[in-house]
């Protein structure tokens, strides 16, 4: 597997600059290895759910206890968990919306001799992940 490192600065989108730098790097099949840094505002879908959550005002960051996903030039799939100044921890699929407080350092992985694409799933009505060799 072919290794990244990179930081997210404040005011950056997570999920967009995530995919931004999946399409220049041209990762294949990547997946999120481990993520740390804050929000300042996130938008997460709730479990088996349309609904879309938002969180964070001026006076609140939170805290990115845990990142993962998988990339392809098809887009990203990501799930977070982050937590308030209580330890309160909230978690969701990442939409945009997800707005960098202070950093994000994330470290990614590409695995060598596949790919993932996203291909509709009529049995579940979304874009699933597909696994083929390179």
């Amino acid at each position: 597997m072919k290794t990244y490192a990179l930081r997210l600065n404040p005011g950056d989108n997570l999920k967009k600059e995530l995919y931004r730098f999946t399409t220049e790097n041209d990762i294949q099949a990547g997946v999120v290895l481990t993520c740390v840094g804050s929000l300042k505002e996130a938008q997460l879908r709730m479990a088996n759910s349309a609904d879309v959550r938002g969180y964070g005002n001026q006076y609140n960051q939170y805290e990115i206890v845990s990142l993962v996903g998988t990339l392809s030039q098809d887009g990203v799939h990501l799930h977070v968990s982050i937590s308030n100044k209580n330890g309160d921890v909230e978690g969701g699929h990442v939409k945009d919306g997800c707005i960098i407080h202070t950093t994000a350092e994330v470290a990614i992985a590409d695995l060598e001799g596949i790919r993932f694409t996203r291909e509709l799933d009529e049995r579940t009505g979304y874009k699933e992940l597909k696994i083929s060799k390179k």
